[in-house]
């Protein structure tokens, strides 16, 4: 495939600006989701060792709640 691209690169000169957008908007979205699957507090991969990584939050911490402005809990659904 890559020496396809390359081929149709050295035919048609102005195909590289599409290309070199296009690979590096996949590349983009491929880090981008690599940081939300790391960082994210959201997403457990150890559940063996940490069956509750919700419950380690501190009061610093910022996390997601469905609480309505006078603290009472909305329910959703």
């Amino acid at each position: 495939m890559f020496s396809l691209m390359a081929r149709h690169a050295r035919r048609h000169p102005s195909l590289l600006p599409l290309f070199l957008f296009i690979g590096s908007g996949a590349v983009g979205a491929g880090l981008y989701l690599l940081r939300l699957a790391v960082f994210s507090p959201d997403v457990c991969w150890d559940k063996k060792n940490n069956p509750e990584p919700w419950n380690k939050l501190g009061p610093t911490d910022q996390y997601k709640g469905a609480l309505g402005q006078n603290s009472e809990v909305v329910v959703l659904g």
